[in-house]
């Protein structure tokens, strides 16, 4: 057991956050924490980590267990991205450094005994550590985590995004005993995704982690820890497992409870009998009085069950299509983006009416400027856009700015005509009760932001949603709430997102854009299928009619058993020159065999980014 938590209780401001929480973490376990937003989940992390202490309870830990957490990520003054992830081995750097030092003492000192045995000492603790594969590892993080646009850049001049990304890559490579990730998949594209999922099973580390993303959670999660109403709840298995047997676990408590209420009903008619009985004896019956007042005290003896709640709490949500556009909703052909560089190029697109469209691709490759030029918010470089004349367009953007002078109900009441009295009952749908609504915008969550943004859209006239990145900030139970409410919309329906559970719920057809567009007629699970095993299909969507669809291009991925295996003669051979020069004492002899070694080692390391490359 790394972790254990015992009745820990911590509030904030007089609101109980935790009342009774008790968790026990085992090593080698991946664990992921779920509840809605507010439940207490970062709450949770940073009592674990130490950042915080609880009002009452107790915190086990491990003795000198080594915790990574990705929080604040500090400065790095003077160094890349790059410089950043090598700190991870900073002990076997200074190790790699003293190495260096002494094969200069060695090449200018005739007596090298002790230089060789404290060098050998030096080099073992180098090798076991894993120093030859520094290089290795960070290439193979930057290739995943797809960090090679931006990792070379000075780290203090990068984005938010970006630098919780290095931050993501530099826990992960440090190895730590116990990993704990509080939304990881933020900022990652879906290739991303796919990788760090491969990368966490596949990880010696513990994990504990917080996440929204349901596909995440499934393959990667052993146990389920679910946060409600301050205490946790245990879960064996990954999310779907959790799904259905907290289903079951909330039928067999309602159960129990209708039966426990039939038996409270029951001693209570009990009891009213007795009295009455006593009550129309002459003299009054003490027998049937000492029998209602015993039967009184087993029923106060009782430990009265709660009633379940069957169904979560989720904003009710519609939407409502109000008018045909026509056929063709968007039509672009040809269309190119210049900046200072080329965002895309001779990309065409086709949604008709009632469609449902999904825009993916790799972090920066234009889905949000492709939706603004569908909108007409943007003029392309090149190239020609086309929208149906009776189309309604509600857009949904995933920067959502309010005047920050604004209250939330003044916010809503400025886009949509109604009075305060209605606006509050129409907000509360979206579980803003209470004084809550009077709550300032600049000090919304953006959850919050999001379900406000979400509740203007609702009661606009629309027929066409345009979407970017909707499930953003929201938790699951408001995710599923969205999920059903564009389920049910007729109108048509055009969105980007990472989202792999909505995307495959709600999307049929998928554009997946990264320089130019390729048109996939099946969800992102088949896109992302179709990637991986016909990596080198690029297919330029022509312009589209209703009644076409643009034909994938078949290729063979390319064959790597062959340099796999030059890969493992070459690691081999690499391992006997480290072993040769353990074994040495002629100083020539070990320089050439260091320089034999070196020569292999970069071999070693073109060839594992070519196999990447074409992974």
């Amino acid at each position: 057991m790394l972790i254990e938590l015992q009745h820990i209780q911590k509030q904030f401001g007089g609101h109980a956050v935790l009342t009774d929480a008790n968790l026990h973490v085992n090593a080698g376990e991946r664990i992921g924490l779920v509840g809605r937003n507010g439940s207490g989940k970062t709450t949770l992390l940073r009592l674990i980590v130490g950042a915080d202490s609880p009002d009452e309870g107790t915190i086990y830990r491990k003795q000198r267990l080594h915790i990574g957490y990705l929080a604040q990520i500090p400065a790095h003054p003077g160094k890349s991205g790059r410089d950043v992830l090598y700190t991870a081995f900073a002990e076997l750097t200074r190790l790699g450094d003293e190495m260096r030092q002494l094969e200069e003492q060695m090449a200018s000192n005739d007596d090298i005994d002790a230089l060789l045995e404290t060098y050998g000492a030096l080099q073992t603790r180098y090798e076991n550590g894993g120093g030859y594969v520094i290089d290795s590892k960070v290439n193979a993080m930057i290739d995943g985590l797809r960090l090679n646009r931006f990792v070379d850049r000075p780290f203090d001049t990068l984005s938010g995004g970006e630098r919780t990304k290095v931050g993501l890559a530099l826990a992960l490579l440090q190895e730590p005993e116990l990993l704990i990730l509080d939304e990881p998949t933020n900022h990652l594209d879906l290739e991303a995704m796919a990788w760090l999922e491969t990368f966490l099973r596949e990880s010696p580390s513990t994990l504990l982690l917080v996440s929204h993303d349901r596909v995440f959670l499934d393959a990667v999660a052993t146990r389920v820890v679910e946060c409600e109403d301050g205490k946790l709840t245990s879960f064996d298995g990954n999310y779907s497992a959790f799904v259905a047997q907290k289903e079951k676990r909330l039928l067999d408590q309602f159960h129990a409870y209708t039966e426990q209420q039939k038996k409270i009903k029951k001693m209570k008619e009990t009891i009213r009998q007795l009295r009455q009985w006593a009550n129309e004896g002459n003299p009054p019956n003490e027998k049937f009085y000492r029998r209602a007042k015993s039967m009184e005290k087993a029923l106060a003896r009782i430990e009265t069950i709660k009633r379940p709640r069957l169904e979560a709490v989720q904003p009710d949500i519609q939407f409502t299509a109000n008018g045909r556009t026509g056929r063709d909703v968007f039509e672009a052909t040809d269309v190119t983006v210049s900046y200072d560089r080329t965002v895309f190029e001779h990309v065409s697109f086709y949604t008709g009416h009632g469609e449902r469209v999904a825009i993916v691709g790799p972090n920066g490759s234009g889905k949000s400027t492709l939706l603004k030029v569908l909108l007409g918010q943007l003029e392309p470089t090149s190239g020609t856009v086309r929208r149906a004349e009776r189309a309604r367009i509600g857009y949904l953007s995933q920067h959502i700015d309010f005047e920050d002078s604004h209250r939330l109900i003044e916010a809503f009441r400025d886009r949509i005509a109604v009075d305060e009295g209605k606006a509050r009952q129409l907000l509360a749908q979206f579980l803003f009760y209470g004084a809550s609504v009077f709550k300032p915008v600049k000090d919304l969550s953006g959850g919050e932001k999001m379900r406000l943004m979400l509740a203007i859209l609702m009661h606009e006239d629309v027929n066409v949603l345009v979407l970017d990145e909707p499930t953003n900030h929201l938790d699951i139970e408001a995710r599923e709430a969205l999920e059903d409410a564009l389920d049910r919309f007729t109108g048509t329906l055009v969105a980007v997102s990472h989202d792999r559970y909505f995307l495959n719920k709600l999307f049929p057809v998928t554009y997946w854009l990264d320089v130019t567009a390729t048109r996939f007629p099946g969800n992102v699970t088949y896109a992302l299928e179709k990637r991986q095993y016909e990596p080198e299909a690029v297919v330029a969507v022509p312009k589209k009619t209703k009644s076409t669809e643009a034909p994938v291009t078949t290729v063979d991925a390319r064959d790597t058993s062959a340099d796999e295996a030059r890969l493992s003669a070459l690691e081999e051979a690499h391992q006997e020159l480290l072993h040769q020069m353990n074994e040495t004492n002629d100083l020539t002899e070990l320089m050439a065999l260091q320089h034999r070694a070196d020569v292999l080692q970069a071999d070693i390391d073109t060839l594992l980014d070519q196999l990447l490359e074409s992974m």
